[in-house]
């Protein structure tokens, strides 16, 4: 197959997608795919002829622009097939707000509000400490700040507030940071094998989620046998609420024999650190054949609709 990864962009996850999509490259060639590396700019809109001579474009832009809905507008406006969900659930899933509002009646959310400067100190004055203060819409843990004081509330709100117009208050609930990672296979939804991590950090930060050795990594997840299949469930409602494809991510915390929704993640890194990988491998599926995998349900996703059901049938 003549394949593009899109890769690089604009956003603050600008390195993470980078070697996100170089490994992905790399698997797919080692698999007999031509491969193109395409680094993706807002000038993007002037190569979508060039764009269209390619079977399937693996989408692996983290954050604004790539992850927000905007890139696959562009690319379903003149239909190209790409790999990961649709405009509607990128746009929602991107924005934290929006995403809780959608899952609220599935799974239990730490409690929250939405702070401008508008409603700036009233929402603080209000909050009980500690909290969290992280961006209504970025990914990779980007902006994330865990406040132990009003002092320290109000200097991240600020500093936050100066980079975004909206930032989000949650709720700080202590206890197992985990990640749910969910794949199609055959167009359907398969849960992969619960994910626990403990970081030797505060939290799963940015730091923490890139640098080799800042995190323990146990699969399966140490939470016990109900809580495991409490949780999975729940996982798997949220991935068809939303609407998501081919891959995603939902991350959370177990307190008390309960799991906390904190996010989802439309496109999760590809690194050789990253989450989903390391759930596929448990799951027994090497990322060679993960990434194969991702490209075959695009394909099919998409062809389907013009009557075209299998690769086979696009190479005889």
């Amino acid at each position: 197959m003549q394949i593009a990864v899109l890769m690089g962009g604009i956003s603050r996850e600008r390195e993470i997608s980078l070697r996100s999509g170089k490994r992905i490259a790399q698997a797919l060639r080692r698999s007999g795919h031509d491969v193109d590396e395409i680094d993706v700019g807002y000038d993007i809109i002037y190569d979508l002829g060039k764009l269209k001579t390619y079977d399937v474009l693996f989408n692996i832009l983290h954050g604004t622009f790539g992850e927000d809905g905007r890139i696959q507008a562009i690319l379903d406006a003149v239909g190209i097939p790409y790999t990961g969900s649709g405009v509607e659930t990128s746009v929602v899933a991107f924005d934290k707000y929006l995403c809780n509002l959608l899952v609220s009646d599935l799974v239990n959310i730490p409690r929250y509000t939405m702070i401008t400067e508008n409603n700036y100190e009233e929402a603080i004055e209000d909050f009980e400490i500690p909290c969290v203060v992280k961006p209504r819409r970025e990914g990779s843990s980007i902006g994330i700040h865990i406040c132990y004081s009003i002092e320290e509330l109000r200097k991240f709100a600020r500093m936050e507030l100066k980079k975004c117009s909206e930032v989000i208050l949650q709720e700080y609930i202590k206890g197992t940071e985990i990640t749910i990672s969910v794949i199609d296979i055959d167009s359907r939804p398969i849960v992969l094998p619960i994910l626990e991590i403990r970081p030797k950090k505060e939290f799963y930060d940015y730091e923490a989620k890139y640098t080799d050795g800042l995190t323990e990594f146990i699969i399966p997840a140490q939470i016990g046998k109900m809580v495991t299949e409490m949780t999975e469930k729940t996982a798997l409602n949220i991935y068809k609420r939303l609407g998501c494809k081919h891959f995603a991510r939902i991350d959370g915390i177990v307190s008390n024999n309960m799991f906390y929704f904190l996010e989802v993640n439309t496109l999760p890194g590809m690194t050789d650190l990253s989450d989903l990988p390391m759930s596929a491998k448990a799951y027994g599926i090497e990322f060679e054949e993960l990434v194969n995998r991702i490209v075959l349900e695009a394909y099919r996703d998409f062809h389907s609709k013009i009557g075209v059901s299998s690769i086979e049938d696009k190479q005889s």
